[in-house]
């Protein structure tokens, strides 16, 4: 999968968790408190089964999940076998 599918994966999962934000600009989900911890743990588990990654709560920080493109990166790192 290429990095735009990846992203594209990303917001729409983002996008049936929280709806009505525009996830392609955003930067700041966690700083501004667009998504909850409800929002996070629900992003982590189906991140996890969408690239059957896992992610361990070194993963879970805020300069992860602050956008979609933040995500992206993880979601590739950890395809890779990064941390």
């Amino acid at each position: 999968m290429n990095h735009q599918s990846n992203l594209e994966k990303i917001i729409a999962i983002l996008q049936d968790i929280c709806p009505g934000v525009d996830y392609k600009t955003c930067q700041t989900l966690i700083d501004q408190q667009i998504l909850d911890s409800f929002a996070i743990l629900s992003i982590v588990a189906e991140l996890q089964d969408a690239f059957d990654v896992y992610l361990t709560p070194m993963d879970i920080q805020p300069s992860n999940f602050n956008s979609a493109q933040a995500l992206t990166a993880l979601m590739e790192r950890k395809k890779a076998g990064g941390k």
